[in-house]
């Protein structure tokens, strides 16, 4: 089965259920938009085999093309939407991208490839045009995981495997029932929001409201209108609706009273004070919606007293765990469970865990095998030699320990990947590769630091003892326009020193961040 075929069966349990909730569009009217798109697409010479990229926030045409390019056996190429320029440019060069169907406010001037303006309209479906023979092996997705400058790893994911994950999702069957409506403001080009507004949409016959900003009043506002049952977001999303409920209550006067009944709401349902407690919560569950029973994290750790805010409030909470590589959600938490911080539960179906390499503590490194795991970076046989074992393991470079229960516990990174309080996760080879070719840099080390308490890429310069911070500090400005601006490095120190390296020559990042803290690096910008 391909994902056209998958998409294919949902349309024909489900023809009159509604798919875009927003637009009030059913599964099989949006069928026949994403044949009308299919016929649009092959008459500008979109055909099978080819590579067609998708640059966009969350609207319609966002799943309409992505099923249309499948339809004609094509290859989707999502692109992040907060690049530049010079990053697509190196993106479609190096998957061999011929097309990109984008909003026109990313439209610019290239002889890399060709733009389609994905909200034209479309002049009607080709009764003559058929689907493309798809096997479940051929590549249905491309994605950049390590940054799009430089040497990038590329992940291809299969037909297989995207449905691979939308039947593990199944783990969540009780929690989901067909016409069950969630909110879709993650981005659909970043795996977690692919995960949960494509596949799990798909497996479970639900409707979904794209909403392609992230303006608070704009998501409250349809929270109130389109009552979704299942919401899911990045932690810090859930820590700003928690903080903006609490402070909404202490404003009315009313903290003491609730917060003694979000601590002892269990007990005082055991002995028949139901009633009271839904009355005390109807107002903070009204804010989204009325009718919401699930929240499902992603993306990065969730802070324990987050979680147990929600689970207090009689939701149910899912923390997962998930890399591109592995379609997102590979490893998901036991809802309602009350957890130590970090935990991510357990394999879905169909994979497997090992934790490799344990300290005293238990503390190991997470690999993972199963069928939503990826073949291997496209092009790049010394990533994959690192990244695969020969049973097919894939090392997702997570330190994790686990629990009597065999939940998994989060314990940090042995990459050095940054994930900032957004979720977003930022590569420092990425970044180390472009300030090297500073004039008066030595070498440079990106890491994750904390600057008055928020998660940032933070960078250690060495240079020539004539460089300046002032002229530093511009080069690095000049420098940081290249990619995306959540990637900028704005906090950093220089030295004239050299940065401390192993045998080969890698710079000892552990090292680096640990002089900074210890005040060996005093000329500083924060």
């Amino acid at each position: 089965m391909n994902m056209f075929q998958f998409f294919e069966g949902a349309v024909k349990k489900w023809p009159n259920y509604l798919y875009l909730v927003r637009e009030n569009v059913t599964f099989g009217d949006f069928m026949k938009m994403v044949l009308a798109r299919a016929a649009t697409l092959h008459s500008m010479g979109v055909r099978s085999g080819d590579v067609v990229g998708i640059l966009s926030h969350n609207i319609p045409a966002f799943p309409m093309t992505l099923f249309a390019i499948w339809y004609l056996g094509g290859t989707v190429l999502l692109l992040d939407t907060n690049l530049t320029p010079f990053e697509y440019d190196n993106m479609t060069k190096i998957t061999k991208c011929k097309f990109v169907c984008a909003e026109k406010s990313f439209f610019y001037k290239t002889e890399g490839f060709q733009f389609f303006d994905i909200t034209g309209a479309d002049e009607g479906i080709n009764s003559k045009l058929k689907p493309a023979k798809v096997k479940d092996s051929d590549i249905a997705t491309l994605s950049f995981t390590s940054g799009s400058t430089g040497t990038p790893k590329v992940v291809p994911l299969t037909h297989y495997n995207l449905i691979e994950c939308a039947n593990s999702l199944l783990d969540m069957k009780q929690w989901f029932e067909v016409g069950d409506v969630m909110y879709g403001f993650l981005p659909m080009y970043h795996i977690f929001g692919f995960a949960v507004e494509i596949l799990a949409t798909l497996q479970y016959g639900a409707g979904v409201v794209l909403q392609p900003t992230v303006n608070p009043k704009e998501i409250l506002a349809d929270f109130k209108r389109y009552r979704p049952h299942v919401i899911p977001a990045v932690p810090r999303l859930f820590e700003v609706f928690r903080n903006k409920i609490i402070d909404g209550i202490k404003a009315k006067h009313k903290w003491l009273l609730f917060s003694f009944v979000l601590k002892n709401s269990k007990w005082m349902r055991k002995v028949g004070l139901g009633k009271l407690v839904d009355l005390i919560f109807k107002p903070v569950l009204d804010v989204f919606g009325g009718r919401v029973k699930l929240v499902i994290a992603g993306g990065a750790a969730t802070k324990p007293e987050i979680e147990n805010f929600f689970v207090d409030l009689g939701l149910g909470f899912i923390q997962g765990f998930g890399m591109t590589e592995t379609v997102g959600p590979i490893c998901i938490s036991k809802p309602c469970k009350e957890r130590v911080p970090f935990a991510f539960g357990g394999p879905t179906t169909n994979n497997e865990v090992e934790i490799r390499d344990k300290n005293e503590d238990g503390v190991g490194i997470l690999w993972v095998r199963g069928n939503q795991v990826f073949n291997g970076y496209m092009n790049n046989d010394e990533a994959n030699k690192n990244a695969f074992d020969e049973r097919g393991f894939f090392n997702t470079g997570d330190m994790v320990s686990m629990d009597k229960n065999g939940e998994l516990h989060f314990a940090g990174r042995k990459k050095q990947v940054i994930v900032l309080d957004s979720g977003k996760n930022v590569y420092p080879d990425e970044l180390e590769g472009l300030f090297i070719n500073i004039p008066g840099v030595k070498n440079v080390a990106v890491f994750e630091h904390k600057v008055k308490d928020k998660t940032v890429s933070y960078g250690v310069f060495s240079v020539d003892k004539d460089m300046t911070m002032e002229k530093l500090s511009a080069a690095i400005a000049a420098m940081n326009k290249k990619v995306a601006s959540y990637k900028w490095v704005t906090h950093f120190a220089m030295t004239t020193e050299d940065l401390p390296t192993t045998s080969t020559q890698k710079v000892k990042h552990h090292i680096v961040r640990q002089n900074l803290i210890d005040g060996k690096y005093p000329l500083r910008k924060e």
